[in-house]
Order: structure tokens, then C-alpha cells, then sequence
């Protein structure tokens, strides 16, 4: 399995953020939880962050989930739909988590959790038991 994290930080502008230092988190999440890589973009609803996540949907493997670590999960599913349709990227890998309202320790906590369940997660390729 490979995981692949995408955050959004609104511009930098949402005051749900100003605890969270972006300069220093995407560091912090790669040295502690077991992704790929993570990406930060200042706007992943913009134009570029469409084009970013696109590519990113585009090149993944059959067993790579992306988390998409930005707003609310239900305005993220509007705002990310069409991507996933035009990408054919299965959405049950497309994981979105809220990331507003804490500092980098209560979004690695988020993303911590959310990864352990899905290394949980019985493999696409793993036969079921007989």
C-alpha cells in the first residue's frame, strides 16, 4: 500500500489554521507516519490544486490511497467530484479528513489515525481467506 497526503491550507488566509505551521508540517508527516510523500498546496479547490490533485490521481498505483487533508469532508466530496469521475480514481481510495482547528500535532494525530485504519484494511489483492 502506498499513501500519499495532499494538503490544503486555504491560502493561508483561514483563521482555522493559524495555529499550524505549514513550513514545518509536511516534514513533521513524513517523518512520522508511513506515506510516500506529502504535498502541500495553498489551495487545493483552486485551479492549480485541481491540476495537482489530478496528477496525482492520474499516476497512482492500484494500491496507493490518497489523503486529501484540507476542510470539511463533505465540501471536499462537492468540490473533488468531478476530478474523480474524470480520473476514473476509485473514490473508497480518495480519503478526505478535516484538518481545521488544530496545530501539527492535532493534524498528525487526524492523519495518523486515519492511516493505521487503513493499513487495517484487508489488501484489493489479498485472497479471501477460505
Amino acid at each position: 500500500m502506498e499513501i500519499k497526503v495532499l494538503l490544503c491550507n486555504c491560502k493561508g488566509l483561514c483563521p482555522s489554521f493559524k495555529n499550524t505551521d505549514m513550513n514545518t508540517l509536511p516534514f513533521q508527516l513524513e517523518s512520522e507516519l508511513e506515506v510516500k510523500y506529502v504535498m502541500l498546496h495553498p489551495m487545493t479547490c483552486g485551479q492549480g490544486g485541481n491540476q495537482a490533485l489530478m496528477d496525482v490521481l492520474q499516476s497512482a498505483g492500484e494500491d496507493t490511497y490518497v489523503i486529501s487533508a484540507a476542510c470539511a469532508p463533505v465540501a471536499q466530496e462537492k468540490l473533488f467530484a468531478k476530478i474523480l469521475r474524470t480520473t476514473g480514481f476509485p473514490p473508497d481510495r480518495f480519503i478526505m479528513v478535516d484538518i481545521r482547528g488544530t496545530d501539527n500535532d492535532g493534524i498528525l494525530k487526524r492523519l495518523r489515525e486515519t492511516i493505521e485504519g487503513l493499513l487495517r484494511r484487508p489488501s484489493p489483492t489479498t485472497a479471501p481467506a477460505a
